[in-house]
Formats: C-alpha cells, structure tokens, sequence
C-alpha cells in the first residue's frame, strides 16, 4: 500500500506568510508601525490598552484589532476609550489570530490618519507564537499571578518575542511571584528580550510602556 503525506500544516502557514508580507508592505506604504500583543488569558492586555487608548490614542494615531474566541466584549470596552473603529475579530474557536484576518482588518482603517496599529491578539502562550501578522515588534504580557516557570513552559512564545511586560505588579506583595527569577527565566530562553514592569491599576511603569510605544512609532512622536 502507498501511502501520500499532505503537508497541510506547512501550505497553511506559507500562505499566511505571504498574506503576513502583504499587511508589513501596506502599513510600510503608510508608516504605520504594528505591535503584536500577546499573552495568557487574563494577564490584563485589554486593561493595559485602555490605559494606553486614554492617554495616547489621539498624540499616536492608534488604531485597534482586538481578537477573541467567541465574543467582541475586549473591542467594545477599548471603543470606550477612542473616536477610531476598534474592530474586533471574533474566531470562532481558532487559539490565534492569522495575517489575513489582519490584512482583512485593514481594508476598513485609515491608514493615512494611523501611526500605530495594536494587534490585541487571542489569550493564548501557544498558538499565537507561530504565525507572522506582519508586526514590527511583538510583546508578551506575562503577569504575576502566573508562575515564574512560564517561559519554561512555553518557550516558542518568548523566544519570538521582542519585549515581555509584567503585569499586575501591584499584587507582588500578595503572590508567591518572583519577579527576578521570571525574568532570568525569560532570559534563558531569549536572552535578547527586553523588559518593562507595570501595573496598569496603579500607573506603575505606565510612562516606561507610554516611552516605548513612542520610540516604536519613530520621532514624529512628539507627545
């Protein structure tokens, strides 16, 4: 019996590269930088970026797309905080968001009137680190209330990553969370990753994560 292998997994992920190259030369096009942002469930993304949109939305030009399983809820807290169309890719049960959805997502943005493009991707420290959504950089959220092992565990995410962002800082007094051990930790699986700690409750590390956002925009940003 003979017996042919279909490397479906491969084609599906060379088709997202190339839709991934199509959405880096459209916001090239327009100068628009793109973050990934990624994380666990409930390391506080959706938090962080109404602290962001409230402060920064207009000064950068941000616009979002927000992505989850089953519900727009995230897009619709963050299209609180912004006059922009925030959209919201629902998935339907997929564990990540892929470059054409993005690229779809673009159809319906002003890329003239947009500097910065936050990719608010689905919760999730597996499937997100393997597919190219035409991001400049991508940055993981890792918060306190998770085990320091995290990037142990999970290493694909934080090898991929540029920045890790601890969050929740605020509960360090009340977890047996270690902060220093879970960076060392980060730093043995990517030791070129670079850190920011905030607690967006409190505004702890708020200027350092507002500093690098404007960094990542370019000297334009001048707020």
């Amino acid at each position: 019996m003979t017996v042919r292998k279909i490397e479906v997994r491969e084609r599906v992920m060379a088709r997202n590269d190339e839709f991934a190259a199509q959405v880096r030369a459209r916001l090239a096009v327009h100068g628009v930088t793109a973050i990934n942002l990624m994380s666990s469930p409930g390391a506080g993304k959706t938090t962080l970026l109404e602290r962001t949109l409230a402060v920064l939305g207009e000064p950068l030009d941000i616009a979002v797309v927000a992505g989850d399983v089953q519900t727009q809820n995230d897009a619709d807290r963050l299209a609180v905080y912004t006059g922009r169309l925030v959209q919201a890719i629902v998935t339907g049960g997929a564990c990540h968001l892929d470059a054409l959805q993005v690229n779809d997502a673009l159809d319906h943005m002003d890329l003239v009137k947009t500097r910065l493009l936050i990719i608010e991707n689905v919760g999730n420290l597996v499937c997100p680190a393997s597919w190219d959504l035409g991001e400049k950089a991508r940055v993981v959220l890792f918060t306190v209330t998770e085990g320091e092992d995290k990037p142990l565990k999970y290493p694909k995410m934080f090898e991929k990553a540029d920045w890790v962002v601890l969050t929740k800082t605020d509960l360090l007094p009340y977890v047996p969370f270690d902060a220093e051990r879970a960076v060392q930790n980060c730093l043995r699986v990517n030791p070129k990753l670079r850190f920011i700690h905030v607690s967006a409750m409190t505004g702890h590390g708020m200027n350092e994560w507002f500093d690098f956002l404007r960094h990542a925009v370019g000297p334009l940003a001048g707020v």
